[in-house]
């Protein structure tokens, strides 16, 4: 469940080292060898600085594709907004949707972006291209954005080795996955967390559990007994997630997973929903130190009454989002944590016979927020009288940018290189992002080399 750190022997990746590769070609060259070392996988990544002003993400997940034109891309008093309104913000020209009302009041901290494209209509193909910034690919599982970044930051994250560093809280039908990085870097799933993380508990007493580990231990000495002979064999990799389980039993920062005992008039700004509790988990395990978390808010599948299914979403949606950057504000955390808020593609501009929208991958908005994000601002422009039969919708957009600029923005905004590349356990280069920084929401001295 645990990666080891760089100081670990014991370090090593999915059973191949995953590094830079300039750094690593560069080591292979002056050891004369053409494969690389553990060691080599660390000093490759101590090159990183992360000297950028953002320390960790949270990603508000909403399953299902949001009508843009209902939450961060209204077009009031137009055919395609078929009567939905919008919501003036506290910075003048940029409105939300209606409903947006507390996360209009904190405008000045936001940012939209809007006129995002992706180059899948499917649900399950669009969730793996906006999380991961590559299309699905048969020969290749690629990782989620946060997994990226906790193995990036893995050599650094040394006091996080009890607790997962990357967490799904509601996860839907796709939370992020380590792909090619290895599952350790999937992200820890849990409900509500209203409710104790399962399994934390011994179903029996201290003395007979103790009793159970020390037969587990013989039994996995004897069964492993000459049947790892090499000298780099690690023994039964069962053995360092069960380790790593009772570490993260008996871990502090346990407690940071539980919002049951923050108190109800704290809680409920966030909402009586198990999304609103997930926002404040995601905010107590960031400030205890988890280095990426999701939270899932599903239900956006909106092909019948999108209106009216959108109301309901947006009124969880708002006090959960706007709870959360008042938050991060209050405790100085939100300078350090993007907060990053989307789906996996938008709404049509026009209602269809059951007076829902479908699929729109061609044009649809996601909202940031912290980590040096400059805030009160909107970035993209789709039109509000879009031609229905044009060959190429996105012709319609202004300053359009594909989805894999925001995980570039992300990256460089952590202080990552994102056009670094790492090797694959079949020796294949994979660029950390394909895109490129969305320049008009970094501050000056964050502006990305060209």
């Amino acid at each position: 469940m645990i990666r080891p750190n760089c100081a670990s022997t014991a370090f090593a990746c999915s059973g191949a080292a995953h590094m830079h590769r300039r750094a690593a070609m560069r080591l292979a060259g002056l050891s004369g060898l053409n494969w690389l070392t553990p060691l080599a996988t660390c000093l490759a990544r101590q090159e990183q600085r992360f000297d950028g002003p953002a320390k960790s993400v949270i990603l508000l997940w909403l399953e299902g594709g949001p009508s843009q034109l209902e939450t961060f891309d209204p077009h009031p008093d137009t055919e395609i907004a078929a009567g939905s309104r919008a919501r003036k913000t506290r910075v003048d020209g940029v409105l939300l949707g209606e409903g947006l009302e507390q996360l209009a009041d904190q405008m000045d901290s936001l940012s939209i972006v809007r006129a995002l494209t992706v180059e899948e209509g499917d649900h399950e193909r669009a969730i793996y291209n906006v999380k991961t910034g590559y299309r699905p690919d048969p020969t290749l599982v690629h990782p989620a954005l946060g997994s990226v970044i906790c193995h990036q930051f893995q050599a650094v994250d040394t006091d996080m080795v009890d607790v997962p560093r990357h967490v799904s809280i509601l996860p839907g039908s796709f939370p992020g996955r380590g792909g090619y990085l290895g599952d350790n870097l999937d992200a820890f799933r849990l409900g509500d967390p209203i409710h104790e993380l399962p399994d934390m508990k011994a179903q029996v007493s201290q003395e007979r559990q103790t009793q159970r580990l020390k037969d587990l231990e013989r039994l996995n000495q004897k069964f492993s007994a000459g049947r790892f002979k090499s000298p780099g064999a690690r023994g039964l990799p069962e053995v360092g997630n069960l380790q790593a389980a009772l570490r993260m039993m008996t871990a502090q920062q346990l407690a940071a997973f539980d919002v049951s005992g923050v108190a109800d008039s704290h809680r409920l700004k966030y909402g009586d929903t198990p999304f609103g509790r997930g926002c404040l988990a995601a905010l107590q395990l960031i400030q205890s130190g988890v280095r990426c978390v999701e939270v899932t808010l599903s239900g956006w599948d909106t092909h019948v009454d999108n209106h009216q299914l959108h109301a309901q979403q947006i009124k969880i949606l708002d006090p959960a989002f706007a709870s959360l950057i008042s938050d991060l504000k209050e405790r100085e955390l939100l300078s350090s944590t993007i907060v990053l808020c989307a789906g996996e593609f938008g709404r049509t501009p026009w209602l269809n016979a059951l007076e829902g929208r479908d699929h729109w991958p061609h044009g649809f908005a996601a909202a940031i927020a912290g980590g040096g994000i400059r805030g009160g601002i909107a970035v993209g422009r789709s039109s509000s009288y879009p031609q229905r039969d044009r060959p190429d919708p996105k012709a319609d957009l202004e300053a359009a940018r594909p989805v894999e600029d925001l995980h570039a923005t992300v990256l460089n905004l952590l202080g990552v290189d994102y056009q670094s590349e790492l090797i694959t356990p079949i020796g294949r280069p994979m660029k950390l992002s394909q895109g490129t920084p969305i320049k008009e929401l970094l501050q000056s001295k964050q502006q990305p080399n060209s």
